[in-house]
């Protein structure tokens, strides 16, 4: 049976060894029949979490299903721990798939309209042949009560709860199963801002009751920042620039981090700014994102950046230095 990764991590007498990561990309390819879609990508999902940021069409959510086992890449690994997701067998699939559990961005998707709120979330006990039926009951109540839900809800189905309800019914679902891990795939895009507030509280709470790590994939580095340390920052299914979210944020090395960082509005500010163009689809040769770049040079549209270390994160723009020394002086 696979380790857990946890049980790999090392000790306090074990301070220098490499922890393992409990869920990595190693120069990860996805494509959708001869279309490819991720190009190369590598990650490490470590302790603190992990942001996986880009606009609608990046690849995140494609690069999210594979490391949730659920597209098989054309090239590179996928790796809970230390083994290959592709050379597991029954046993330590069923193992990761309890320790890497999913929230969509519509909370309905979680749920089985036909079923009771109740049911949708007892059913992941019983796939996973957690507890006996007259313990699930009590066992769906205090899910629900966890992330701050009334568990008289569980008699009702989702049509009969609001959105933020669902969300959260959801994320007890995904809780069931006591995982080590969630992919949170834009988890709060399709509610309202009051409660989109809500659940980053309940999902800030949960991360430090139950010592989750959350892989969160989303358009907006405000939401990322708040829970996770480090960011992957994908454009056309590539990695532009990775590192820690708050420098990230505060002083990106790519012109793509920037845009992203100045399309999020701020009360009493200024309305965001338009970088470049924006409707432009990525380039086919060169630098991919040039066609959209406001500081393109020749060596852009010839030669395509390498993801190279710089300052503390990697970044894949020729012209990165600059970019980097612009931010600090705004």
């Amino acid at each position: 049976m696979t380790p857990d990764p946890a049980e790999t991590r090392p000790g306090p007498a074990d301070l220098e060894a490499t922890p393992v990561p409990l869920l990595a990309a190693e120069d990860v390819t996805l494509a959708y029949g001869r279309v490819p879609v991720v190009h190369g990508v590598g990650l490490a999902v470590e302790e603190g979490g992990v942001g996986l940021v880009g606009e609608s069409g990046s690849g995140k959510t494609t690069l999210a299903r594979a490391l949730l086992g659920l597209l098989r890449p054309r090239s590179g690994k996928i790796l809970y721990g230390s083994r290959d997701l592709a050379a597991m067998g029954r046993r330590d699939t069923a193992r990761f798939r309890a320790a890497v559990q999913p929230v969509f961005q519509d909370g309905s998707e979680a749920l089985d309209p036909r079923m009771r709120v109740g049911s949708s979330i007892g059913e992941a006990l019983t796939a996973h042949h957690r507890l006996g039926r007259a313990a699930r009951a009590e066992r769906v109540a205090e899910l629900l009560t966890d992330v701050g839900l009334d568990p008289a809800l569980a008699a009702r189905r989702p049509h009969q709860i609001s959105g933020g309800q669902r969300q959260r019914a959801a994320i007890a679902r995904a809780l069931a199963v006591d995982p080590r891990l969630l992919v949170l795939d834009e988890p709060t895009s399709a509610l309202d801002v009051t409660v989109q507030a809500r659940i980053l509280d309940l999902l800030d709470a949960l991360r430090d009751g139950r010592g989750l790590t959350y892989l969160l994939i989303t358009h907006n580095l405000a939401v990322v920042d708040r829970l996770c340390r480090t960011s992957h920052v994908l454009f056309a299914g590539r990695v532009v620039e990775c590192g820690p979210t708050r420098e990230l944020l505060t002083r990106p090395a790519h012109p793509y981090t920037m845009a992203l960082r100045d399309a999020v509005p701020a009360i009493g500010g200024a309305p965001p700014r338009a970088t470049g163009r924006t409707e432009a689809a990525p380039a086919a040769d060169g630098c991919p994102f040039r066609l959209r770049c406001p500081l393109a040079v020749d060596e852009c549209r010839t030669r395509a950046p390498e993801l190279r270390p710089l300052d503390g994160r990697r970044v894949a723009c020729h012209r990165a230095e600059e970019v980097l020394s612009g931010a600090a002086r705004r």
